[in-house]
């Protein structure tokens, strides 16, 4: 075979699909598998959506190419829902339609940063974010955060992490792999830095949505003046609307970055997929009682299963928010890639070790407790086995 690009062959595998291998010797011992693997809806989207879905996907309209910043109704729409949320103003033309977040990340990092420059990553990160920078050449700088420190940088280890061919930070909140939700006040500090060094704040809020009852306003960084020369938002439709599969995210940005961060979507897909953003328009206002009922459950699941997991007496929750636990056994020095491997060959609990997210000083498990149902939930406290 003729040589491949060495940047793509240095990048690592999915980890996802690597940790689902692990099931295959399973021999179902202490009963069903119990997946927290992957953080995608395991409920349906309402019913009134699913018929919106049928109706629209019989519209020829929807079948055609669409334009490369997203559907005008559903871009004018989204506008003012978001701006509603955070305050401030918002034009529909900071406003792009990707084909999911991870499209918006990608696309993002081609925009605003070339091979041989760096954005920065608090660690542990989400490994998509790492993948993509490695495969374009762009150093994907760590920020070592702590279960001490809630998982949250400060300005001064961000500071320490600076030089001049750092383009951007990249936070996600609630945290992907931790769960840890950044308060307001540490997300207007850290963009206020971004203001003073003159590089981007990323602020993917993919899990906005499931926030703990009481935060309504993640950040107000929307009504701060001239806020598009420096914060890059980022959205997906997935997770609060339960349709991963229909590939939508967001983006919020300067008008003139949006220009030509769309070069990136036209190669890459031309437009997001029209079918969701016809049924999103909708969806978005006729949704609200239903998306707010799936907040609560999943902030009563938080609850249920962090008290699930520290009923086993030896393993703890670090941290949780979103669809996310970070969990660690409280004696055990094993290294977290070989635990995740026993729990989930040995245990049936198929869960995502700490080395997956770059996170190699302290031993964690991901658990997307979000995809349990209560009854696996009650189950923990037997099931987790005392290492």
């Amino acid at each position: 075979m003729t040589d491949l690009n060495p940047l793509l062959r240095a990048t690592s595998a999915p980890p996802i699909p690597l940790a689902k291998g692990w099931q295959h010797d399973y021999e179902g011992t202490h009963g069903p598998l119990i997946d927290m693997s992957q953080a995608a809806p395991s409920y349906p989207p309402p019913p009134a959506l699913v018929d919106k879905l049928s109706r629209e996907a019989r519209k020829p309209d929807n079948a055609r190419y669409g334009h490369v910043r997203g559907d005008l109704p559903f871009r004018e729409v989204f506008t003012a829902h978001t701006a509603a949320i955070y305050g401030g103003s918002i034009d529909v033309n900071e406003l792009v339609i990707t084909g999911g977040c991870n499209q918006a990340f990608v696309a993002t990092a081609l925009t605003i940063a070339q091979a041989g420059d760096a954005i920065l990553l608090p660690t542990p990160a989400y490994f998509n974010h790492k993948m993509t920078l490695d495969m374009l050449g762009i150093e994907a700088r760590s920020v070592p955060c702590t279960a001490q420190q809630g998982f949250l940088p400060t300005v001064d280890q961000v500071r320490k992490r600076l030089d001049r061919r750092v383009r951007a930070i990249a936070l996600v909140t609630p945290n992907n792999p931790t769960g840890a939700i950044y308060p307001p006040q540490r997300i207007r500090e850290l963009y206020e830095m971004c203001v003073e060094y003159d590089i981007w704040l990323i602020l993917d809020e993919t899990y906005r949505d499931f926030l703990p009852a009481g935060i309504d306003r993640p950040h107000e960084l929307f009504t701060q003046k001239d806020w598009q020369s420096h914060l890059i938002h980022l959205y997906s439709f997935s997770k609060a609307y339960a349709l991963p599969g229909y590939r939508l995210g967001a983006l919020i940005a300067d008008a003139g970055l949006v220009t030509e961060l769309i070069k990136v979507i036209d190669c890459m897909q031309i437009c997001a997929p029209r079918l969701a953003q016809s049924v999103l328009t909708w969806a978005v206002d006729e949704t609200t009682e239903w998306r707010g009922a799936q907040r609560q459950r999943i902030n009563r699941k938080a609850a249920a299963f962090k008290a699930a997991i520290e009923a086993t007496g030896e393993w703890q929750v670090s941290s949780i928010g979103g669809f996310f636990a970070y969990v660690r056994h409280t004696t055990s020095s094993q290294p977290a890639l070989e635990m995740a491997q026993s729990l989930a060959q040995t245990f049936g609990i198929l869960t995502l070790p700490s080395e997956f997210f770059g996170d190699h000083l302290e031993p964690h498990l991901r658990m997307a407790f979000a995809n349990l149902e209560d009854a696996e939930i009650a189950s923990l406290p037997k099931r987790m086995p005392n290492l």
